[in-house]
């Protein structure tokens, strides 16, 4: 078996391991620093250490290694922390990323980078303690191999913690016979096998090595769990190991996928034996599964929904017909309708992961800005726990970035500023998630200057664009995503270029979303954005126009009325507005946009359902409602082309397909065909109509 097959098993729990280490640097204290997080950040670098030696990954492990070294010193309470330490470290800790993604794609790592971060952790070594430290060692797979320590102690081992004699008693509990072959021949690459023994329940190795019992530990760990295996240290070469104990418990061998489940302490003490070593509960077990495996599975469940809705349908259509009844072929659609609802949110859950995997990310991000920008900054994080689609968390990263990037560079004043018109010196940047219908609500807010209308009216004349002094707030404040757009004085590393803004906006709307903005000048702005929860499936309200069915998102549907010609005027050209509740909102006629024939062309006719879409609301010209229904949602782009003012489609449960509408892409295409001089509304119609516009 190729050692190679458990890759991409490291990889992972390395990228965790690399996350945990910046977690906790950045949640140091530097002036009481806790001892807990000191041990969690060195053993996160002992176990990458380990398994990079195991896999032949000579630069990290020795980038590692030394790294690890210093970490040690400073746990120990021989290294006085200080901020700039920290920034050391945290660099530290990117580099050996790079060095893991170089790894991944095959290649070489940085030479340089390496070379320089090494120089780096050793004038640290020098200056703060005054000597050097333990050189790098040779890499784990080489035979002769050895990450003893000298004899200052510098990887931090006692003498309690070396073999006696250099002999260790190695069992391995409950492995496979295919992971216990591939165990043994990497004992062997760590130093002498002198015995081995046992069956598949305990099988002993007696190994002679200048390597510690944790070193050794924490390579095994990344091909079987902390609780199958335990090492003890033996006088001299045991005659026979001892036979198996029968009333030894030991847990189920995981499949060789499975990862640890706290991988940043896979490095236990020396000595540890199984019954000292934390038991995993049954419900805490976990696998790791590959995204196209679930997405798979996800596709397969929309098709069962679908067919669940054509039998349906058929079973509906039976019912009218008044020679046919059957109470047991109802009963048995109601139940499978039940179980495939159940078996949809079951499957779909498995792919929601908390906000947290996004908020981890930005410690990080405010420290390094806050850093560039001289500002004292204050990070709150709020709803962690918050869910959401896993497709939706890696594409709302980047966006996310740009807007705090933006709050910290354009919203929090600097810390002189603040103090000097009676604010903290520290500026709050915080962070929530929440969820809230079929959406989740994220937001970006700071206590910052807030955002200023007259100055963004005038850049934004400046900028060739049409605009008024009577547009609302909401409107004014959306003028930050145009093109090009930048009310910064000067252009800094961080922000100011103008690029960026509309990318983002663009983004979030292409994941089904909006951006909202408040602000109040002097206060501060929060920046909100508004996504669905998932993309595969959509709650969605059945409309009908003409002969053909379409789909609106459940989520964007305040209200529906029957429009009254009282309420409707005329505007200048061919814009036509409802009057509902003192608010005017632009009506879309779909049959009209979409060139539906056979349709319902008086407005007093139709039905107006109000929707909303970033952040306006429009009414939309309906001729029925058929009602509410979940979705299976299909992409039109991949399968087709991409439409104009539609988002995706889906299939209904009489096998015809729906089209799923955007609210903002209809919006633009009307706008788009009354320019080009086509009528929303018949002009016979509009003649009815009040004239003046309103008021």
């Amino acid at each position: 078996m190729d050692i190679a097959d458990f890759f991409d098993t490291f990889f992972e729990e390395a990228e965790e391991l690399l996350s945990d280490m910046e977690q906790h640097l950045l949640e140091l204290d530097i002036d009481d620093p806790d001892s807990e997080q000191l041990n969690a950040i060195f053993r996160a670098a002992h176990s990458i250490k380990g398994g990079a030696g195991t896999f032949g990954f000579t630069v990290l492990q020795k980038t590692t290694h030394i790294l690890e070294n210093l970490l040690d010193y400073a746990r120990k309470g021989e290294l006085t922390l200080r901020a700039d330490l920290v920034d050391t470290f945290l660099e530290a800790k990117d580099i050996m990323h790079e060095q893991l993604d170089a790894y991944r794609s095959e290649e070489e790592p940085n030479q340089e980078a390496f070379e320089r971060i090494c120089q780096t952790l050793q004038q640290i070594a020098l200056d703060e303690i005054g000597q050097q430290l333990d050189g790098p060692a040779t890499p784990a797979s080489e035979p002769k191999a050895s990450s003893a320590s000298s004899e200052n102690g510098a990887e931090g081992k006692s003498s309690e913690e070396k073999a006696a004699n250099g002999h260790l008693l190695v069992a391995l509990l409950n492995v496979e016979d295919k992971d216990r072959i591939l165990l043994v021949e990497e004992l062997e690459q760590l130093g002498e096998v002198q015995s081995q023994s046992g069956d598949a329940k305990r099988y002993e190795v007696i190994l002679k090595s200048s390597d510690s019992a944790d070193d050794i530990e924490a390579v095994m760990c990344f091909i079987i769990e902390p609780d199958q295996i335990e090492i003890t240290a033996v006088e001299g070469v045991a005659a026979e190991p001892s036979p198996p104990e029968e009333e030894s418990p030991a847990p189920a061998a995981p499949a060789p996928q499975a990862p640890a489940e706290n991988t940043a302490s896979k490095a236990s003490p020396a000595k540890a034996t199984a019954k000292e070593k934390p038991k995993k509960a049954a419900a805490e077990s976990s696998i790791r599964v590959s995204v196209d495996k679930v997405d798979q599975i996800i596709n397969l469940v929309g098709e069962l929904i679908i067919t669940q809705s054509m039998l349906d349908q058929t079973v509906s259509d039976l019912e009218e017909d008044q020679s046919v009844g059957n109470a047991s072929l109802q009963n048995g659609m109601s139940l499978l309708q039940r179980n495939a609802r159940d078996l949809q949110e079951a499957v779909m859950s498995i792919r929601m992961i908390p906000m947290e995997f996004v908020f981890s990310r930005f410690p990080r991000v405010v420290r390094d800005t806050a850093g560039k920008l001289g500002k004292e900054i204050e990070l709150i994080t709020e709803g962690k726990s918050t869910e959401l689609d896993k497709s939706l968390v890696e594409r709302i990263t980047d966006p996310l970035t740009h807007l705090v990037r933006n709050s910290l560079d354009h919203g929090v004043e600097m810390p002189d500023v603040r103090e000097a018109i009676g604010k903290p010196r520290i500026g709050k940047l915080t962070l929530s998630a929440r969820h809230q219908g079929g959406n989740i609500l994220i937001e970006v807010r700071d206590d910052g200057a807030g955002m200023d209308r007259d100055r963004l009216l005038a850049k934004a004349r400046e900028n060739g664009l049409n605009v008024s002094d009577t547009m609302p707030d909401e409107e004014v404040f959306q003028l930050i995503f145009a093109p090009g757009f930048s009310t910064a004085k000067e252009v800094t590393d961080v922000s100011g270029r103008g690029v960026g803004m509309d990318v983002v906006k663009r983004n979030i709307q292409s994941m089904g979303g909006r951006v909202e903005i408040q602000s109040k000048l002097g206060e501060g702005t929060n920046t909100r954005i508004v996504l669905p929860l998932t993309l595969a499936i959509l709650d969605g309200m059945s409309i009908k126009v003409g002969g053909e069915t379409f789909i609106l998102p459940l989520s964007t549907v305040l209200e529906s009325l029957q429009p009254s010609k009282d309420d409707m005027y005329a505007m200048a050209g061919d814009d036509v507005v409802i009057k509902v509740r003192d608010e005017y909102l632009p009506v879309i006629a779909i049959h009209e946009v979409l060139n539906v024939e056979n349709a319902i062309t008086d407005p007093t006719k139709s039905i107006a359902v109000i929707v909303q879409g970033e952040g306006r609301r429009y009414a939309m010209l309906v001729d029925e409602l058929i009602g509410q229904q979940q979705v299976v949602v299909k992409n039109l782009e991949d399968n087709y082309r991409k439409v104009p003012g539609i988002s995706a489609a889906t299939i209904l449960g009489d096998g015809s397909v729906a089209l799923i509408l955007d609210i903002t892409g209809l919006h633009r295409l009307s706008r788009y065909k009354k320019e080009a001089g086509k009528k929303v509304v018949n002009n016979q119609n509009l003649s009815s109509f009040k004239e003046a516009e309103p008021s």
